[in-house]
This record gives C-alpha cells, sequence and structure tokens, in this order.
C-alpha cells in the first residue's frame, strides 16, 4: 500500500516552532525563575529577620545579582528570538522529536535542519561567559561577606529565568 507523504507548510512550522517555544522555554523558565525569586527573596528575608547582616551593602549586591542574571537571560533571549526569526524549522523540529519520542512506536528519529549564521561560533563562548558572570558575581558576592550563600546563589537565576520569561512578551501568541 502506496504512503502517503506529507509536506510541512511554512505556517505549520512557525507554528509547531512557536508551541516549542511556549512549552520548552516560557513555561520552565517562568517556573524556575519563581522558585529561585521566593527562595531568594525568602533568604534575604531570613537574612534580615533571624541573622540581622541585612545593610545596604546586602540590598545593592543582591540588586546587582538580579541584574547580573537579567543580562545573561536577556542575551540569550535575543538569540532564542532570533532563531525563532530566522530559523523556525528548528525549534520546529524538537518539537517534532519530543513528540515522537513520547510515542509508542518506534519511528526515525526526525533530521534536524542545522543552524548556519555569521555569528554561530561565537554562541558556546557567549554562553560560557554569561555562566560564568553570573557563578563569578554570585560567588563575589559571598565571598565579600555582603551575602548569605543562598541568595548569592538563587538572585542571579532568578534573574535570568524572568528576563527570559520577559523577553518573549508579545512575541509568542
Amino acid at each position: 500500500m502506496p504512503k502517503l507523504v506529507t509536506l510541512l507548510r511554512p505556517e505549520k512550522i512557525e507554528e509547531q516552532a512557536r508551541f516549542y517555544v511556549r512549552s520548552y522555554i516560557l513555561m520552565p523558565a517562568g517556573v524556575v525563575g519563581l522558585v529561585c525569586m521566593v527562595g531568594g527573596v525568602g533568604s534575604l528575608g531570613y537574612q534580615l529577620l533571624a541573622n540581622h547582616t541585612y545593610t545596604w551593602v546586602t540590598f545593592v549586591a543582591s540588586s546587582g545579582l538580579l541584574l547580573a542574571g537579567a543580562f545573561c537571560g536577556w542575551g540569550q533571549t535575543r538569540y532564542h528570538r532570533y532563531l525563532l526569526a530566522n530559523f523556525p524549522e528548528v525549534y520546529a523540529a524538537r518539537m517534532r522529536s519530543a513528540v515522537t519520542r513520547h510515542s509508542k512506536k518506534a519511528k526515525l528519529e526526525p533530521e534536524v535542519p542545522t543552524i548556519a549564521h555569521a555569528g554561530r561560533r561565537l554562541v558556546p563562548l557567549l554562553t560560557l561567559v554569561g555562566a560564568s558572570l553570573i557563578f563569578g558575581a554570585g560567588a563575589f558576592a559571598m565571598m565579600q561577606g555582603d551575602l548569605d550563600p543562598v541568595p548569592a546563589i538563587l538572585m542571579p537565576w532568578a534573574g535570568f529565568y524572568w528576563a527570559k520569561l520577559f523577553g518573549w512578551r508579545g512575541i509568542v501568541g
């Protein structure tokens, strides 16, 4: 019996790419960002009420960590938005591979298109720089004695994930 071959229309690819962004980028970013924010602010409250070590320097350090993480999250979101605008088939292929992983029949893995643009070689380096900024800023604030370990770890990640969440506002409906 002949098999029916379907072609993916461009609007279908856009729809799958947007669904991937909503499901695998926005939803986890919202949840993880909320957990980090509640944990970070809660531990700052503990530092204020129990340890009595909360000062203006603590406020400035925690705000700086939040902004450093937000800067890294904003940068990553700008790159992901660029990929969605110029290479939506990449996100659509990831969505299709996520769907086929959960099906019971063993199917061939869908081919993931390559991402080819001028700055592609810089992406891993910039990711490493961003992660180093987040970890380094938290470690520096903790070693200076301005912050306890928990808010020093959680506050930059709260900024990172919330910047990712708010960076997509209005793009994926």
